[in-house]
């Protein structure tokens, strides 16, 4: 289906990572001095301890020892006492529903996020952040999620069915200025092959769940899907996001040890990178699990209430889910993941973090133990949240390492994650755009994001609605 895209797609995703501005208010140079450099990106991890690094607008400019490098009295200088320096960490898979939750990402280590359900909001905060005037995680943004009218849809979603109503939607993401695309799994053939025609011809990208069609009685157990999952493979989705959705469509929810393999296997050699989000389908289990007591664990106050509130059925529906069958289920995901990584498919982290109970910024380190529980070595771990998204994303050029000429996204660690991953579960600083952020202001960032505005989120829902053509009094907004 439509080969061509993929092509098209890398080539914009490479021309637009080249082009890209640094923040234009990136303060005075930052020199980090005498830490210890963590190089991910050879077969094995690399720690290079007495470096010094040299930050100046928002680049790294300079990596030698300590002492070869001569800070000038302009340049704010921060010793670094041998603690370990990496880059900044990456969360595939958000969705910000207000400008609060933005401290949390950059509190836990996440100095890039890819929410993938737009609105203006998410427009406005990227400009913000770009230029310097918003502390936050530089933010990625899909336009709103496109899908047709199915089991699957929610009410932010914008619906498209026929060809024409596709091509006139993703025109309209086009120039509110959105860049990316979500695609979601009821989308009809005829809107899927549409979209990414017109995508295709504005140098969009597209990204998300895997469309299966329309949905009929007796899918997928005794009718195949619409379209099937191998249709999609060479359509050049950024990534497909979700591991159970992989199970669902491309296996038809069956729990085939031998056909998950040869599922892995054709997904490699598509070369199509894959966001596993484990997180979002385990914090499902433990709400089971726990009978919804897990609901209220640590860190739950950074949930948007707003989110929280309409989410309640939802609650009580998993609080009262099957347990063992929900069990097994993640441990087929946890399986298949496994064999994604072992047939050389490129994993990239996320988290799913905003919704149902997935908390903003610590979620993504939540999924890279996820991911190293499911059998991934701690290398090809910290690569998922580092490296493997500047590949997908086609910017590893520019991002996802400590390397002269990168961008300055870069967290402080008080030890090397590769020995144990728990470290990053207390990140001694940030350094996001060129900025630097210590830990005393990490922790005002996330006083900051529990305070959050109902009605600002409320606002930003309805602002979203309607410049999608959606009326939001009809859904009681």
């Amino acid at each position: 289906m439509k080969a061509f895209a993929k092509l098209v797609a890398g080539l914009c995703l490479l021309m637009a990572a080249l082009a890209m501005p640094v923040h234009a208010d990136t303060g005075q140079p930052l020199l980090l001095r005498n830490v210890s450099i963590l190089d991910l990106d050879g077969e094995q991890a690399d720690l290079a301890p007495g470096m010094s690094v040299l930050i100046e607008n928002g680049r790294i400019t300079k990596l030698a020892p300590a002492g070869e490098i001569e800070p000038d009295t302009a340049t704010r200088v921060v010793e670094g006492d041998g603690r370990v320096v990496m880059a900044g960490l990456v969360d595939m898979h958000v969705h910000i529903w207000d400008r609060a939750s933005l401290g949390a990402y950059l509190a836990h280590g996440v100095t890039t996020v890819r929410n993938a359900s737009g609105m203006p909001l998410h427009l406005r905060l990227a400009s913000k952040i770009e230029a310097g005037s918003l502390a936050g995680p530089r933010l990625l943004t899909t336009g709103p999620i496109l899908n047709s009218p199915g089991p699957n849809q929610q009410i932010n979603h914008q619906f498209v069915t026929t060809a024409e109503e596709a091509r006139a939607a993703v025109r309209s993401q086009h120039e509110q200025g959105y860049r990316q695309l979500k695609v979601y799994s009821n989308l009809t053939r005829e809107a899927y092959e549409a979209l990414l025609e017109e995508a295709a011809s504005l140098d969009m990208t597209v990204m998300g769940h895997t469309p299966e069609g329309v949905r009929k009685k007796g899918m997928p157990a005794e009718l195949p899907f619409e379209i099937a999952f191998e249709e999609i493979l060479d359509d050049g989705l950024v990534t497909i996001e979700h591991v159970e959705s992989i199970v669902w469509h491309g296996l038809r929810d069956r729990h085939d040890e031998a056909a998950a393999r040869a599922l892995a296997k054709r997904i490699a050699a598509a070369n199509v990178p894959v966001d596993a989000t484990l997180l979002a389908f385990y914090n499902l289990l433990r709400v089971a699990e726990t009978k919804g007591e897990y609901l209220g664990r640590k860190g739950t106050g950074l949930m948007n209430p707003l989110l929280v509130a309409t989410s309640q059925a939802e609650y009580d529906r998993w609080s009262n889910e099957d347990v063992p069958r929900n069990r097994a289920a993640f441990e087929f995901y946890k399986l298949m993941t496994k064999y994604l990584s072992e047939e050389g498919v490129l994993l990239v982290a996320g988290s799913d973090a905003g919704i149902f109970t997935n908390v903003p910024g610590m979620s993504l380190i939540d999924e890279l133990e996820l991911l190293e529980e499911a059998g991934l070595d701690r290398l090809e771990v910290l690569r998922a949240a580092t490296i493997n998204p500047a590949i997908a994303l086609g910017e590893e050029a520019i991002a996802g390492r400590v390397a002269e000429g990168q961008r300055a996204d870069l967290i402080l660690l008080d030890a090397d994650p590769t020995a144990d991953l728990a470290t990053l579960r207390s990140v001694s600083a940030v350094v996001a755009g060129g900025k630097f952020h210590d830990r005393a202001a990490l922790d005002a960032m996330l006083v900051e994001a529990a305070e959050h505005d109902v009605g600002r989120t409320q606002a930003n829902l309805v602002e979203a609605l309607e410049a999608q053509g959606t009326d939001p009094a009809a859904l009681g907004l």
